[in-house]
């Protein structure tokens, strides 16, 4: 492996590991469980970087160790979810993990999908949301939550 490639799976290490314990803090102050499955599913999600189904998420967790069980994959999504760790992509039926752990989902979070290599990144954007959350209560709707999902090319892909 090159200087450069130790030196970049370094720093994901580091990322990963920082959100794994801002994730265990949340959970820990909220009084709920930040089971091993659970963690396994989280870690999953920000390794990979971009959504996934929950069969891929399963097929993790059986490389992992876990039993081979659908429910627990989607429990564990379910309350993933809950805590604001992580999103439900609706237009792929996938999940991705929150780059703003712990928020209520009102934050007007913007989904950015690249349509080639799938890589997802989220970005917060207050004056979108305070601008969807004015219209909403114009039209007399309470949103629960705020994602947009915006499906395109990446950087990366349109230099290539």
């Amino acid at each position: 492996m090159s200087e450069t490639a130790e030196s970049g799976a370094a720093v994901r290490g580091e990322a990963l590991g920082r959100r794994l314990a801002q994730a265990e803090a949340l959970c820990r102050e909220r009084g709920v469980r930040f089971t091993p499955l659970r963690r396994r599913v989280f870690e999953s999600l920000i390794a990979r970087g971009a959504p996934a189904g929950a069969y891929e998420l399963l097929a993790d967790l059986r490389e992992a160790g876990f039993a081979d069980a659908p429910p627990t994959v989607y429990r564990a999504l379910d309350f993933l979810r809950s805590q604001g760790l992580a999103h439900r992509v609706r237009s792929t039926n996938a999940f991705v993990a929150c780059d703003h752990p712990g928020d209520t989902h009102t934050h007007g979070g913007v989904l950015l999908i690249c349509r080639d290599c799938g890589h997802a990144a989220e970005i917060d954007h207050g004056a979108l949301g305070g601008a969807v959350r004015e219209v909403a209560a114009a039209h007399g709707f309470e949103p629960a939550s705020q994602l947009i999902e915006v499906s395109g090319r990446c950087r990366r892909c349109r230099r290539a």
